[in-house]
């Protein structure tokens, strides 16, 4: 069974920065292996693709609504994987879940994956 487990939610004002972690576990994973994804909900809207990273090529991708603002990168021997986000503006409060997937690269079109975490609040005031 795989694990992940979310942090670096909080709550921030308009025009500052959060670090979100995902730190991964289980008995057969392997981050290297693994394409990894960020989404998020906000109340009363759908879930939302916000950035991912492949495993094979590394390449990343980002919603357009966050290109710019944020970086997603992992750390292979720490079995973690982050967001960093910057000029965070009040549109950008929900729940952030990190997800992982060994087949499917997680992209802006992926709607769904393998693995996911419990979730981490963001909250932007203005």
């Amino acid at each position: 069974q795989v694990q992940l487990v979310e942090s670096g939610g909080g709550l921030v004002q308009a025009g500052g920065s959060l670090s979100l972690s995902c730190a991964a576990s289980g008995r057969t994973l392997n981050i290297y292996n693994m394409n990894w994804g960020w989404f998020r909900q906000a109340p009363g809207k759908e879930r939302e693709f916000v950035a991912g990273i492949s495993w094979f090529s590394r390449s990343t991708y980002y919603a357009d609504s966050v290109k710019g603002r944020s970086t997603i990168s992992r750390d292979n021997a720490k079995n973690t994987v982050y967001l960093q986000m910057n000029s965070l503006k009040p549109e950008d409060t929900a729940v952030y879940y990190c997800a992982a997937d060994g087949a499917t690269i997680i992209r802006p079109t992926t709607t769904n994956a393998r693995y996911w975490g419990q979730g981490t609040q963001v909250t932007v005031s203005s």
